[in-house]
């Protein structure tokens, strides 16, 4: 019998689609830092940073600005190739615990030795190692993407881009840009992305979060991306969308942080379901999951109450998911076989 679209999901579909195995495209790897095992580190190294702590453990910040620099405050104890290491493992285990089988997660040199090549050579060793530990444990793989971090400006975007093309290959596949979105424009940063164009990098950027439209037709005009972390204004501009639709551009959509941080008062109002139903290949990611209370489980959770998106749709989502990933073939294969079972 066919499920009426209109009628709610049951609690068994709602169970259903939250235990499905998942591919999640956009997360910050610092940013998906538990907070314990942040205070952890900070209690190690004697460094006090419980100003970035609520009471009940959690981070605390106010608006974005500041959810920046408490960010920042949180990397300044991770000052090593170990807590990278370890950080990775703490990460990869939250994910694994939400049914993630595959994520990509930015990585910024700036806070990997400060994109001096040979430190982020370090850091990422000890990444990929970690990385490694986690898929024969947990059965989870991890690619990574470098980013560039907007609000440190073009030239230090170079820098970024320069660790990311040296280091380029099966486990970093791709490149792309993070941090506030007012701060100067897409086309600034076009030669850190021409270069990783060159080194065979796939490319990303946010876009469309904090500004308009405008905002998301930039990024693929002056940036060439395939992908666009957020993107949700463009669903503002219904000719936008019928573009990005045709072209094949995939959206990072990010509900939960859209919702947290005041993009959208609720989560009711949120594009995805729009987009989705407009033509636009959108997935579901987490963004900073503790940051902003969220999960994967719990997104899948959100979306099924809210639009009705049963676990076929959510099957559906994963699969654009997964033929958006900048991974290789033969991973790519394996992982459809993991949401196939």
């Amino acid at each position: 019998m066919t499920r009426d679209p209109e009628a709610p999901l049951s609690e068994e579909d709602i169970a259903a689609a939250m235990d499905l195995p998942k591919v999640e495209l956009h997360m910050h790897l610092e940013g998906a830092a538990p907070p314990a095992f942040i205070r952890g580190l900070a209690k190690e190294k004697n460094i006090d940073i419980s100003g970035i702590f609520r009471p009940d453990g959690g981070y605390a910040y106010r608006d974005f600005e500041h959810f920046l620099s408490v960010y920042e405050a949180a990397c300044t104890v991770l000052t090593g190739p170990e807590e990278f290491r370890r950080l990775v493992q703490a990460v990869l285990e939250q994910s694994a615990e939400n049914g993630v089988v595959y994520t990509e997660t930015f990585l910024s040199p700036d806070f990997c030795g400060g994109c001096d090549l040979g430190a982020w050579r370090e850091y990422l060793a000890a990444m990929q190692e970690a990385a490694a530990e986690a898929e024969a444990q947990n059965g989870i793989t991890l690619r990574g993407i470098v980013t560039c971090i907007r609000h440190f400006g073009p030239e230090q975007a170079k820098l970024a881009a320069r660790c990311a093309a040296e280091t380029a290959g099966d486990w970093i596949v791709g490149f792309g840009m993070g941090g506030a979105e007012n701060a100067g424009e897409q086309k600034d940063f076009a030669w850190a992305f021409d270069a990783a164009r060159e080194a065979g990098l796939k490319l990303t950027t946010h876009a469309g979060e904090w500004r308009g439209p405008e905002e998301v037709r930039a990024a693929l005009q002056d940036l060439r991306v395939e992908r666009v972390g957020h993107g949700v204004r463009a669903a503002e501009d219904p000719a936008l969308v019928e573009e990005i639709a045709e072209r094949g551009v995939t959206l990072e959509c990010c509900p939960g942080s859209n919702v947290f941080l005041g993009v959208y008062d609720r989560l009711e109002d949120h594009p995805i379901d729009r987009l989705r139903k407009a033509g636009a290949r959108v997935t579901v990611s987490t963004d900073d999951p503790p940051f902003f209370h969220t999960t994967m489980r719990r997104e899948y959770r959100d979306l099924a109450q809210t639009f009705g998106w049963d676990a076929d749709t959510l099957r559906e989502v994963n699969q654009t998911a997964l033929d958006a990933a900048f991974c290789d073939p033969d991973t790519r294969a394996r992982i459809a076989k993991l949401l196939e079972a």
